[in-house]
């Protein structure tokens, strides 16, 4: 059925991404993390193998620090990260995934699996290949983090 006012781009891209959202915080409180919530999600998925600095995450979450230290406080409580000194800058101290973080970052990765393997489903092989391609290609110009 053809729109006759096609959506912009960029909520095209938007409204699978919410949908991915919502459907990975589903899937992780099936799996007992149902204390997780979509902000504190959002930074923890920001928080580097080797751990991150707080400013790093406020930036790359787009979030004042106070809040991304509000979202990490609350994120050690939870025991999905805990705060660890940084072994190049003995002032410092980096946000480090813990125990039950990488429990659920695990639940996380097959939340994300079940979803690309719905949109292969719907799209196809080829289509969704071309999609991955295509958004790998715009991440080239509109990625500051690559």
């Amino acid at each position: 059925m053809p729109e006759t006012d096609p959506l912009p781009t960029p909520l095209l891209l938007f409204i699978p991404y919410r949908y991915a959202e919502n459907a990975s915080l589903e899937h992780l409180a099936a799996q007992g993390f149902a204390d997780l919530t979509l902000a504190q999600a959002r930074v923890f998925a920001r928080i580097a193998d080797s751990g991150s600095r707080l400013t790093e995450l406020a930036e790359s979450a787009q979030v004042t620090k106070q809040t991304a230290g509000y979202m990490v406080d609350q994120l050690e409580a939870g025991g999905y990260v805990e705060r660890v000194p940084d072994p190049t800058d003995a002032r410092a101290r980096l946000v480090r995934v813990a125990g039950r973080g990488e429990q659920a970052r695990a639940a996380a990765m097959e939340a994300l699996s079940h979803l690309e393997a719905q949109w292969r489903a719907h799209l196809g092989p080829r289509r969704m290949a071309v999609l991955r391609e295509s958004l790998a290609a715009l991440r080239e110009i509109t990625d500051p983090y690559l």
